[in-house]
């Protein structure tokens, strides 16, 4: 109804997944890359949870369209199956042949398609929405499914995707074989504050809107409040605050017209207390699966410069391990970032050295640092006043260097912005300046991600391998930013 009155093309807050509307913000992005790193490299299981309404079948169909090609997917929306009806769902969707005996034989038809499967050079992914409502015994069948391998590979690769109800399932004692190969564990959380603002905004883009902003500072925190992060409940009032501005013949949406679509809307509580994964971290796993997973991502990803927002960079997923001795932590609870108070929702307003976890140019009380690992220390020797260059000498110097370093070798993104927020990067660089080589870093200006963007990056390595060493060997203030590797051909 409200389409042509605010030059929208569709509908801009649908409910049902449509992957062009993906809000790769708020570490969603982060997430999918890590998520189709690990289907990808490791053979174990994977898992997702998340609360209802926050993006995990969005997600799971994302991730359908950024798996490569040799990947044979099989995606179950309804898992209420029983272990028979599971088995024969999966070898309908790989078009196994389907004996009479089903319950005796199914499951040795199903591994003769799978290794035809792999023989032919092709992988093979199981995606189970909505798992948390598989019965027990289907969740056993799955973990047999899992067995099934070569002399060197699994057969299947498994993603489960559920409500925190899984992790209750899956807690159960008799769950523990299941849990025990379950290797990586993503938790998608709620959408911030300060990402309300940018998601509707990309929403409306992604729907043809080409205006200011529709909704003032007061609407996005009654939406934020309301909605309590959940990206399905934002749709829900964002659709019908535009249907009440529409009716009152207004452009703008204030606090009165969300007020009316939450009254509405009439949504409960969620839990009152956070479910296990929000309380849960292995902190070495989660970051070597993320620094792995953006990896994968920049050595894969082409003809696009791979963006990393500063703000981003500093939040990207969780991933708990199942190692009982990786150190955990609590989970501290969502708040916004500082940001200045007329542009709450842009990030370009925050220092470069917050939105990276640098030390800050001003005292401030000190941040906890992780411990440096047990290795050669890269050269961090404090730059002289001869030695520290300007963001424009760094440009000039660093184009030279492009120029002759190699298409295979490989670097160290440390920071990207937009080239408007110069100042952010010229921060940036003066903090960095004082924990690494100075020789060693270089700047570059690059418009390949379709936005004009200036970088800050670290090394020149022969091989993802070194590259991977000399990060893991970087100050604790520089890896608290989450870099990762890139290689020198992503910057052409």
């Amino acid at each position: 109804m409200y389409l042509e009155h605010f030059g929208l093309r569709e509908a801009p807050f649908r409910i049902t997944p449509h992957t062009e509307f993906f809000f790769a913000g708020a570490n969603r992005g982060a997430t999918l890359d890590a998520l189709a790193y690990a289907i990808s490299n490791d053979e174990g299981i994977v898992k997702v949870s998340g609360e209802v309404g926050s993006g995990k079948t969005m997600l799971c169909r994302m991730l359908l369209e950024k798996l490569s090609p040799d990947f044979e997917t099989v995606f179950l929306a309804n898992p209420s199956l029983t272990r028979e009806e599971i088995l024969f769902a999966i070898a309908s969707e790989l078009k196994a042949p389907l004996p009479d005996e089903r319950t005796r034989l199914l499951l040795g038809a199903l591994q003769d398609r799978l290794i035809e499967i792999y023989a032919s050079g092709r992988r093979v992914v199981v995606l189970i929405d909505e798992a948390h409502a598989m019965p027990p015994e289907t969740l056993e069948e799955i973990r047999l499914l899992s067995n099934l391998e070569t002399s060197r590979h699994k057969l299947v690769k498994i993603a489960l995707f559920g409500q925190p109800e899984l992790d209750q399932h899956l807690s159960n004692p008799s769950m523990r074989q299941l849990r025990e190969r379950i290797t990586h564990n993503f938790a998608l959380e709620p959408l911030r504050r300060n990402d309300v603002g940018a998601y509707l905004m990309f929403r409306l883009r992604a729907a043809g809107y080409r205006g200011p902003d529709l909704f003032t500072p007061a609407a996005r925190q009654l939406i934020s409040d309301a909605s309590e992060g959940l990206t399905r409940r934002i749709n829900i009032l964002a659709d019908k605050a535009l249907l009440a501005a529409f009716s009152e013949g207004g452009h703008m949406i204030d606090a009165r017209q969300v007020k009316a679509a939450i009254a509405d809307a009439q949504f409960g509580p969620m839990r009152s207390t956070p479910p296990s994964w929000q309380l849960r971290a292995g902190v070495g796993a989660a970051a070597l699966i993320v620094v792995a997973a953006l990896a994968y991502f920049a050595g894969t990803h082409t003809g696009a410069e791979a963006p990393l927002n500063a703000a981003a960079s500093a939040n990207l997923p969780t991933v708990a391990s199942n190692d009982p001795a990786a150190p955990t932590r609590a989970r501290e609870p969502a708040t916004p970032q500082p940001m200045d108070g007329a542009n709450r929702g842009d990030t370009s307003s925050t220092p470069a050295s917050a939105q990276a976890g640098l030390p800050a140019a001003t005292p401030a009380p000190p941040a906890a640092s992780p411990t440096l690992l047990p290795a050669v220390a890269v050269a961090t020797a404090p730059p002289s006043a001869g030695i520290s260059k300007t963001l424009e000498e760094r440009l000039g110097a660093s184009e030279e260097w492009l120029r002759r370093a190699p298409d295979t070798h490989h670097f160290i993104q440390l920071f990207s912005t937009d080239a408007s927020n110069r100042a952010a990067a010229e921060r940036f660089l003066g903090n960095v300046q004082q924990h690494l080589d100075p020789e060693q870093i270089h700047v570059y200006r690059s418009a390949l991600s379709g936005r004009e963007k200036i970088g800050v990056i670290y090394g020149d390595y022969p091989s993802v391998a070194a590259a991977e060493s000399a990060l893991a060997r970087l100050p604790a203030a520089i890896r608290e930013s989450r870099p990762y590797v890139r290689q020198v051909s992503k910057l052409r």
